[in-house]
């Protein structure tokens, strides 16, 4: 087993729908760069595992769907292949000779400037003495260290599965179970990552698997990080954890609107009052979860060794620029910063085909909307015209609306059927309609049922890129792709390689391509703005029907947020004058738009 360490990198590329980034570690582990991908479909991990295999020239059996425990075992045997295979890209690089295009060369110099391992890569290729070159050679490689193989599991995602009697099986065997399962009994020493909120009964299973907990020698296997959005999420979800003897290493925060994937906005916080939270609060959340933990470990007769007693936090959503990376990393003191939706333009890394990424890199503000596709009922961040919105209207069109729900990891509602099935499903579109039917709406039976009819199938949508780009397919699945870009890419077009995307993030290049991109603390507002102006019209369903209280509440929680941004700017050194203007400018602007929604007063 590969014990955790540090990236060299001040950035990780965080999990990109079910299938871009599900081979990212692949493609960029051995660059030091950490990267994560998502359990949800175990059929497409066993594929992958085969063609990744078929390129190493190594054997390979697939795990048959009749398998017992299939999904685990899919899940421990790709992760092992991609551990493995990472060992072995990691020896050949350790052995290449320091040439420019080498691997061990771009390792080094993809590093960002300020790195006192970049400075002694440099320091080597000044050095005219061949005897001192060769000795400082051998000392770069010793350092040389791949970025972390990081998972993800969407707690909502954990739908019962039944036996061949069509009875409920045991919970252990529910998906996000399974998966975590198949995880837990990998050979990764690395981090989880849990999106979507808590799921107590997951993680009630989770303090039942032995490498979250410390060995003989004080030390986890492995870890857990939690993505949340604002502090009390973490606080809650982390003191839960610590109780049952689980520590949580990370807390990844992450914009709840300027995101890609699914949206969970908060009440109106802002990501940067939430950053400040973290900053006052973070010893003294460390400390609760101490607490808690060490009586927990206490009870378990174990111990732990100190320095598995740190807390990392990071941040991710929407950030564009180096000068907002760095600013990010000196105010708030984050350990990495995640770069998820510019990334959707490098093909070398994700799983993108043609037509879809010539659509994304010519994506506006327009193109990328906050929508209501998602069956489980959360918003979605999607991309205009899509492949698979196109099929989805036309099967409308023919009268078929709905998918023939082939991969089900999304059967989960119950409003209309006793055992749960799929919003976007065809079976639930005929159900939904009878029933709107029967309600006799009159003049306001299609908008209803046109909401229903917004529904996509994203177990399909969200892996056809991936089966397209490496020449794969399951019986019957449409070829039509999904995707979920956040609103940060509308100001990007150009598709670029690895290289030059890090030098982007590190300031040696600059890839924005649309001047007007605002700073992304300012986009975050823009987008809350908009939200609450939706979700009182009721244009965005999935925001839920909520009071006049809470829609002022909401408003009230913005306008804090707009006076920290205010006091915040002149603290802001990473960028010029000129930007810093135009961010108090459209604060103005955005607090004007603010008050003038259809809301009681908001008091001084």
């Amino acid at each position: 087993m590969k014990k955790m360490t540090a990236s060299p990198h001040t950035f990780h590329i965080p999990v990109l729908g079910v299938g871009y980034s599900v081979d990212a570690p692949l493609k960029v582990a051995r660059f030091g760069i950490s990267s994560v991908m998502s359990l949800v479909d175990d059929a497409l991990l066993d594929k992958l595992r085969g063609t990744w295999l078929e390129k190493a020239n190594l054997p390979y059996e697939p795990i048959p769907d009749n398998t017992p425990d299939a999904r685990a075992k899919r899940t421990t045997e790709y992760l092992n292949t991609v551990q493995r295979l990472i060992d072995l890209q990691m020896e050949v690089l350790r052995s290449e000779t320091f040439v420019p295009g080498s691997d061990i060369y771009t390792y080094f110099e993809l590093l960002p400037d300020s790195s006192p391992l970049k400075a002694e890569f440099q320091a080597m290729l000044d050095e005219q003495d061949a005897a001192k070159k060769q000795e400082m050679q051998k000392n770069l490689r010793a350092q040389i260290t791949p970025g972390a193989i990081e998972v993800n599991i969407m707690t909502k995602v954990d739908k019962t599965n039944y036996d061949e009697n069509r009875q409920p099986m045991e919970a252990k065997y529910n998906d996000a179970h399974a998966s975590l399962r198949g995880f837990a009994e990998s050979e990764l020493e690395s981090g989880i990552v849990f999106s979507a909120g808590m799921n107590p009964r997951l993680y009630s299973y989770l303090a039942t698997l032995d490498d979250f907990f410390p060995g003989e020698d004080g030390r986890r296997k492995k870890e857990v990080i939690l993505k949340v959005s604002d502090y009390r999420s973490a606080l809650i979800q982390g003191k839960f954890l610590a109780k049952k003897g689980i520590w949580v290493s990370e807390f990844r925060i992450e914009s709840g609107l300027n995101c890609g994937g699914h949206a969970f906005a908060t009440d109106g916080y802002l990501l940067g009052p939430i950053l400040e939270e973290f900053v006052k609060q973070r010893e003294a959340l460390v400390e609760e979860m101490r607490t808690l933990y060490l009586a927990a470990l206490g009870a378990k007769s174990m111990e732990v060794h100190e320095s598995e007693l740190g807390v990392k936090i990071t941040v991710q959503g929407g950030v564009g620029t180096n000068s907002e990376h760095e600013f990010l990393r000196r105010r708030y003191g984050v350990a990495s910063v995640g770069w998820g939706s510019p990334f959707l333009l490098v093909p070398e890394v994700m799983n993108i085909d043609d037509d879809t990424l010539g659509k994304l890199s010519a994506a506006g503000e327009d193109e990328l909307y906050l929508s209501d596709a998602s069956p489980l009922g959360v918003p979605f961040n999607n991309l205009r015209n899509t492949s698979k919105e196109i099929e989805k209207n036309e099967r409308i069109a023919d009268g078929k609306p709905g998918s023939k729900c082939l991969k089900m990891y999304l059967k989960l509602n119950t409003e209309l059927t006793e055992k749960p099935i799929c919003t976007a499903s065809i079976n639930f579109l005929k159900k939904k309609k009878t029933q709107l039917e029967d309600m006799n709406l009159n003049g306001s039976f299609q908008k209803t049922y046109d909401k229903a009819l917004e529904k996509e199938c994203l177990c399909e949508g969200l892996i056809t890129s991936v089966l397209n780009v490496n020449n794969l397919s399951f019986p019957n699945i449409s070829k039509a792709v999904s995707v979920c870009p956040g609103p940060n890419l509308a100001y990007y077009s150009k598709i670029t390689t690895l290289r030059d995307m890090v030098s982007h993030i590190y300031g040696r290049l600059n890839l924005v391509t649309d001047p007007s991109r605002p700073n992304m603390f300012i986009k975050e507002l823009h987008l809350y703005i908009d939200y609450l102006q939706r979700a009182m019209d009721g244009s965005l369903k999935s925001a839920g029907n909520k009071t006049a209280a809470y829609f002022k509440s909401f408003a009230e929680n913005i306008r804090t947020g707009i006076e920290y941004y205010r006091e915040l700017i002149p603290e802001i050194k990473e960028e010029s004058e000129t930007v810093l203007q135009r961010m108090r400018d459209e604060l103005e602007m955005l607090e004007r738009k603010l008050m003038g929604l259809n809301l009681e007063p908001i008091p001084a």
